[in-house]
């Protein structure tokens, strides 16, 4: 995931209710790009932040964490396919290529990636947002948003 920045976007959320707000600030300054990873330590709020974002998005499919199934597909109300995908639980990038991550990336739909580490060599280089969560306390969030093209 080598590639210079265009422009960042910092916001900080205090609670829950900030969110919305936050989910909207993010999707705006993404500018059309439609592959976001999402970096944080557990528990620092990326699932919830991305099920916000899928909601601000039209997805009218529960939103929940792929956790165990490593990708979950979603629809927004004109049928578009989101794609949900959380590499916390692979062994090696090997078994992300036997589910086809490669052919879903190269699709242009929204692809929201957690633990992009993982599988680091697989991701683009550049056309993605990255979205940087850091826990401050139990409530306090900072959220970094870099553009990269």
């Amino acid at each position: 995931m080598e590639s210079s920045a265009l422009s960042r976007l910092q916001v900080v959320s205090q609670d829950l209710e900030d969110l919305g707000e936050i989910a909207r600030s993010i999707i705006d300054f993404s500018e059309g790009l439609k592959f976001w990873v999402f970096d944080g330590e557990m528990g620092a709020g990326k699932t919830t932040l991305i099920k916000v974002i899928c909601n601000k998005l039209g997805v009218e499919d529960t939103v929940s964490s792929p956790t165990y199934s490593i990708i979950n597909e979603y629809q927004d109300r004109n049928k578009d396919t989101l794609y949900h995908y959380d590499f916390y639980r692979l062994n090696d990038e090997l078994e992300a290529l036997d589910i086809g991550v490669d052919e879903y990336f190269d699709m242009d739909n929204y692809c929201f990636v957690e633990w992009p580490s993982k599988a680091s060599s697989l991701l683009p280089s550049h056309h993605y947002l990255l979205i940087s969560i850091r826990l401050e306390n139990e409530t306090k969030r900072v959220i970094e948003v870099t553009r990269h093209v």
